[in-house]
């Protein structure tokens, strides 16, 4: 049975206004990604770039086709694992389905195919292509609830739907096709050995990392600082541990008990909101291995640490 409010979603964006929507990787505040002044509120909202380009999603693979060119290496992606927390910057197909703004001028289009089903159901209604970034102010941590998201966006949204906990946790990884090249442009909740698996090696993006989002170097970050890999928090600082057993005192937060990446990347953000509201002197975060998710982990965290760049 459909979802009560995903007419009212699917109004929202037909009506050039803004939807929070949950995806499987963190929630998205969303516009008809064929709308200017639509995606020009998006920015305006979340104080945002215009540099930094936007994620077309779409409901399958024959829409993704419609809007930009899939190589043989892009079909066996899609095949793969759309729907799900890929995104692929490919060559643009048809400028008219993702406006200009949208792709921050460039003659590429990063699109997705999301696997959360509410997510699922307002882009089949809608049947377009729906620019979502993640619902937070720019340059804070991404939202993974729809309480987090409101609190963050909320008012400048005219619907919006709870599709509950994120599962992934963290965004999608974004990798290029361009020019014969399989490029790395962002880790995020697809490991890189699974795609590696289906194109061979990944190259660094040089200077084509501004064809992707999410790569300011200050990004991510909560109120309080940031310390990463420490052994501990010191005075007045707030806590997250990874594999260390239980929370033990106030302000102790864990990624994971058992030491699991996926449970860390799915608990991130979350911890790191709830961190900040101690408001501490500082969050003190645990060293998270750079193993499969791990990569994504360690991104966000020194991009929140204001470590990258």
């Amino acid at each position: 049975m459909p979802h009560p409010d995903i007419p009212a979603a699917v109004a929202a964006l037909r009506a050039g206004r803004l939807a929070l929507l949950p995806t499987e990787t963190v929630y998205g505040l969303a516009a008809d990604a064929a709308d200017p002044q639509a995606v020009a509120a998006i920015f305006a909202a979340k104080g945002r770039p215009r540099f930094n380009p936007l994620i077309a999603h779409v409901a399958d693979v024959a829409a993704a086709r419609r809007i930009a060119v899939l190589d043989d290496r892009a079909e066996r992606l899609a095949e793969a694992f759309w729907p799900g927390p890929l995104t692929l910057v490919l060559p643009l197909r048809e400028p008219r389905a993702v406006c200009d703004l949208a792709r921050a001028g460039l003659d590429t289009v990063a699109v997705r195919v999301p696997a959360h089903p509410l997510m699922q159901q307002v882009l089949t209604a809608f049947g377009g292509a729906v620019a979502a970034p993640s619902a937070n102010r720019s340059g804070r941590p991404s939202p993974t609830t729809l309480a987090d998201a409101v609190a963050e966006t909320g008012a400048f949204a005219a619907a919006a739907l709870d599709g509950g906990a994120c599962a992934v946790g963290v965004e999608s990884t974004v990798v290029g096709l361009l020019d014969g090249s399989a490029l790395w442009l962002r880790p995020g909740g697809l490991e890189r050995g699974r795609i590696e698996a289906l194109t061979g090696p990944l190259l660094e993006a040089g200077a084509d990392a501004k064809r992707t989002p999410g790569r300011l170097a200050a990004h991510y970050a909560p109120d309080a600082p940031v310390r990463i890999n420490a052994a501990g928090p010191g005075p007045g600082e707030a806590f997250l541990s990874f594999g260390a057993g239980p929370e033990t005192a106030p302000g102790h937060f864990s990624l994971s008990e058992t030491g699991d990446v996926r449970e860390a990347a799915q608990r991130l953000f979350s911890l790191l909101r709830a961190a900040d509201r101690l408001a501490p002197a500082a969050i003190a975060v645990a060293p998270v291995p750079m193993e499969g998710l791990g990569e994504a982990i360690n991104d966000r965290l020194a991009r929140a640490a204001g470590k990258v760049g």
